[in-house]
């Protein structure tokens, strides 16, 4: 009854037809209801906030111990992005000295002390990492004393230029040795300047070697300075056993060409020029500041698709086409921005004069438009060897007149700068 009374004086103090009753009943429901509302979101949003706060420290955390990118393990380069399904064992370093101290284990075998190589006799190359040297690499015993090239990191090199200077030498430890390939000798990386130590490989490079030929002397310093098509088919056939082997490792080179190879005084080719396959190798692409060469590449290359070794077949049969004409630049009657219109409409080089028709042969083999129509690397050396046994070893080749240099880039697209008596060694 006490609380009958009390609601009855409610109900006489606040009629129902109170509008100022009714309206005070609904702003308590207005005002309390979006009040909870707004603290359940400011709970959450701090929550929020606390965990992203959070985690954000963890991950400042861990990349202060990471650093920088990895670099190349001693068990090789086996970038996954390469496709060579090689494990890296990943080493991040965030100083040079730290870096030189990490890859130090790995490249013990090839420390070669720096007194052995204190006789520099000649700059040969200034390159964009650095300059390129033959020097005198002097041993206990003098009788086994010889000269090397040494390419030297310019300085200052800042942590990713000692990093790719780094990977370009543990790339040479994961090809190994072969006997058509420049061999890495050893190294100075314990401590800045930074050197390369490669074999010297004379007289020097092919392209020069086949200019040579074109003068009216059969000999010079004691070297005889002919070429016939039977030697062409020798030096060609080495040249496929060093692609064979590039492609044993998944590999393709990428830039065949007469500039790129070396040859000894018994004719004994050596395939250098290695820069691209490195990059390939540890990047998984092209570097997007090299220059290329465009009358040298195959269709696919010249439109940008993946390439591997049948491109390299294409440049091979341009290299065939170099020797026989002893350096001629080729498709002289097109400029190099044209070449990719000039293949497109399935065109070829003519066989030169001094060129037989088997020759011609191979040399058309390694133009088809389709790669999977290219012969293999093993492929194309098997039917060398073949043409190998009945070549002409009597008819030297012949070509009148003596190349301009200058002439010669241009027509070739390529810069002055990668001609003959350089070196082009990674």
């Amino acid at each position: 009854m006490k609380g009958e009374r009390g609601m009855s004086r409610t109900l006489l103090e606040c009629s129902l037809t109170d509008k100022l009753c009714v309206v005070r009943e609904e702003q308590y429901e207005i005002i309390i209801v979006p009040t909870l509302l707004v603290g359940v979101f400011l709970i959450l949003l701090g929550i929020i906030l606390w965990l992203f706060i959070r985690g954000q420290r963890v991950q400042q955390q861990t990349s202060g111990l990471q650093g920088i990118s990895p670099i190349p393990s001693s068990r090789g380069i086996g970038w996954e992005a390469a496709g060579l399904g090689n494990n890296v064992f990943v080493q991040l370093e965030t100083s040079v000295e730290s870096l030189l101290r990490a890859t130090t284990p790995a490249l013990a075998k090839l420390q070669v002390p720096r007194e052995q190589l204190s006789e520099v006799l000649e700059q040969i190359h200034n390159g964009s990492c650095g300059a390129i040297y033959r020097a005198k690499m002097h041993t206990s015993d003098p009788a086994k004393s010889k000269t090397v090239v040494l390419k030297a990191l310019r300085e200052p090199a800042g942590l990713h230029e000692v990093q790719d200077f780094l990977g370009r030498i543990q790339f040479y430890q994961y090809l190994g040795n072969h006997k058509n390939l420049v061999q890495l000798e050893g190294c100075c990386t314990e401590e800045l300047p930074l050197y390369m130590v490669l074999e010297d490989v004379t007289p020097g490079d092919l392209l020069s070697f086949l200019w040579t030929c074109r003068r009216d002397v059969m000999t010079m310093d004691g070297l005889l300075y002919d070429l016939t098509e039977k030697q062409v088919y020798h030096i060609g056939k080495q040249v496929l056993l060093a692609l064979e082997f590039l492609q044993d490792k998944h590999l393709f080179h990428g830039e065949v060409a007469a500039r790129n190879i070396l040859i000894q005084c018994d004719l004994t080719a050596k395939l250098c020029g290695l820069g691209l396959a490195y990059e390939i190798h540890a990047q998984g692409a092209i570097s997007s500041t090299r220059t290329i060469a465009l009358k040298w590449l195959s269709p696919e290359r010249l439109l940008l698709r993946p390439a591997g070794i049948k491109g390299d077949i294409w440049s091979f049969g341009i290299l065939l086409y170099e020797m026989m004409t002893l350096g001629a630049p080729p498709y002289p009657e097109v400029p190099p921005t044209r070449i990719l219109q000039y293949l497109q409409r399935r065109k070829i080089m003519k066989r030169p004069s001094s060129c037989t028709h088997n020759m011609y042969n191979l040399m058309k083999s390694c133009w088809r438009w389709s790669e999977d129509h290219r012969p293999s690397p093993r492929e194309l050396r098997l039917r060398l060897e073949a043409a190998l046994r009945t070549a002409d070893d009597k008819t030297v080749l012949q070509v009148p007149e003596l190349v301009v240099p200058e002439l010669y880039a241009a027509v070739a697209g390529i810069s002055v700068d990668s001609l003959p008596y350089s070196y082009t060694i990674l």
